[in-house]
């Protein structure tokens, strides 16, 4: 019974340290494609957000895995078939800019979290409140002592919030999940009222910048009140940022915004040779119409996931513009 007992605590150990080289190895492959390739800043604690995903039996993927992914995403695990989660290098991002964390799927990508720490603090949060203390230790000790900075065990039963969502939204950050929670909570209790000035919150400039989700979900809900009017401008609106970060597929927000096929056509027509020359006869710089291009190419491959086969297009676009770091980036496979 003692030898069993010994030989399971070092076969613990031989894994636990097979884990962390693991991880040592896949941070640094990570870290050397986000500086080298992506031309961005590797987050502090990536090496823990890793580690949390293999405590959860989840598989690291190289970040040149991205075939069939947005060109923009850089891979970090699979989540399944379908989903992964990644980080997101927006084009004209500066070097020092922290990437958000996204959720990439067949035609977009939702927002996670606006960077690596949130992210690592969210899970944190719901481990403690959802689990056993010995099932959500695991995902403790993964998180190091980065996570040991930012939750400690006890947090939100000591917060007395007594709700997971307002607890994320006090002291974790904005997490488009939970202000939309809040907001159906609002409808179903009959408050329309706040309903609509916490979906006009969720709007607010600054808060998810780049992103078209919030006005999506803005439009649904005008729609769902009864706002048909101000329902359709909402969806246009969320129609003029880029659709892969509509939170949904385009159809859902076009039939809202009475958007019909030809708004797809005047798309397709704007990325040919023909559209971009019109735009730079009538004063848009150069490198400008190859940047909006660039961005047309990425909404037409949303529609049906087709991001491979735009991905040199979009490449040449980036190139064209100036961006020749974001067209090596675009274009880099395994």
């Amino acid at each position: 019974m003692h030898c069993g007992a010994v030989a399971n605590g070092r076969n613990r150990r031989l894994l636990l340290r097979v884990v962390v080289i693991l991880i040592i190895r896949f941070f640094a492959e990570h870290e050397c494609f986000i500086k080298e390739v992506a031309k961005a800043q590797p987050p502090q604690h990536l090496t823990q957000l890793l580690s949390i995903f293999t405590a959860r039996g989840k598989s690291i993927v190289s970040p040149g895995a991205k075939q069939g992914l947005l060109p923009l995403a850089i891979p970090l695990v699979r989540m399944s078939p379908g989903s992964s989660i990644a980080l997101l290098r927006w084009p004209t991002a500066r070097p020092s800019m922290e990437m958000p964390v996204v959720e990439v799927q067949k035609h977009g990508v939702w927002f996670l979290a606006n960077n690596v720490d949130q992210f690592i603090h969210r899970i944190l949060v719901e481990e403690d409140i959802s689990k056993p203390e010995e099932s959500s230790q695991v995902i403790f000790d993964a998180a190091g002592e980065a996570g040991k900075k930012l939750y400690s065990k006890g947090d939100f039963a000591r917060s007395e919030l007594m709700d997971l969502d307002l607890y994320l939204l006090r002291k974790v950050g904005l997490f488009p999940d939970s202000l939309e929670r809040k907001v159906i909570r609002h409808i179903e209790n009959g408050d329309h009222v706040s309903a609509l000035v916490a979906a006009e919150f969720y709007t607010k400039r600054g808060n998810f910048p780049g992103f078209a989700r919030p006005f999506a979900f803005n439009a649904k809900v005008l729609l769902k009140l009864g706002r048909s009017l101000e329902a359709k401008d909402a969806a246009r609106g969320a129609l003029k940022s880029s659709w892969w970060t509509l939170g949904c597929r385009y159809e859902e927000i076009a039939r809202i915004a009475e958007w019909g096929e030809e708004q797809i056509v005047q798309y397709k027509e704007k990325v040919t040779g023909e559209g971009r020359q019109r735009d730079i006869s009538r004063g848009k710089p150069r490198a400008q119409a190859s940047y909006d291009e660039a961005g047309l190419l990425l909404d037409l491959a949303s529609l049906e996931g087709t991001w491979d086969e735009s991905r040199e297009r979009v490449a040449q676009c980036y190139k064209d513009a100036g961006l020749n770091d974001m067209a090596n980036f675009v274009l880099y496979r395994d």
